[in-house]
């Protein structure tokens, strides 16, 4: 590329710079998978009593649970005001860690199974929304 044509460029793209702010905003949100796992202790709460009431993508709420004394980490999982279980022990640290920085994460229903056992019933993903 020659000089003139350089100049040329850059001066046309110079002209789009009123629009970036525009172009910014219209973007779509990004969404990051964090992590899919069964809820632990299902058949001890209430999701064998609301499990005829859950769909797929059906939104869960997190919230922690800093009076666990069995695990620091513990993160509680509510559909429709009843807690459901827990996010595994195994798989929570990352997940308590964004709740405790209040960073924009949810929660949904990606696969239901009626099984004998409590672990193969529902699977949940985090999504870190931004």
């Amino acid at each position: 590329m020659n000089r003139r044509g350089f100049l040329q460029a850059l001066f046309q793209g110079v002209a789009y710079l009123p629009l970036l702010p525009v172009v910014a905003l219209a973007r779509e949100p990004i969404q990051v998978i964090v992590q899919q796992s069964p809820i632990a202790g299902f058949q001890y709460y209430e999701g064998d009593n609301i499990f005829h009431l859950l769909r797929l993508n059906t939104p869960l709420q997190l919230k922690r649970d800093l009076k666990n004394t069995y695990d620091k980490n513990a993160v509680a999982i509510y559909a429709q005001g009843k807690k459901l279980g827990f996010v595994p022990r195994a798989d929570n640290t990352a997940v308590a860690q964004m709740l405790d920085r209040n960073e924009k994460i949810s929660a949904r229903i990606v696969e239901l199974s009626i099984s004998e056992n409590p672990w193969e019933r529902v699977r949940f993903e985090v999504v870190l929304n931004g």
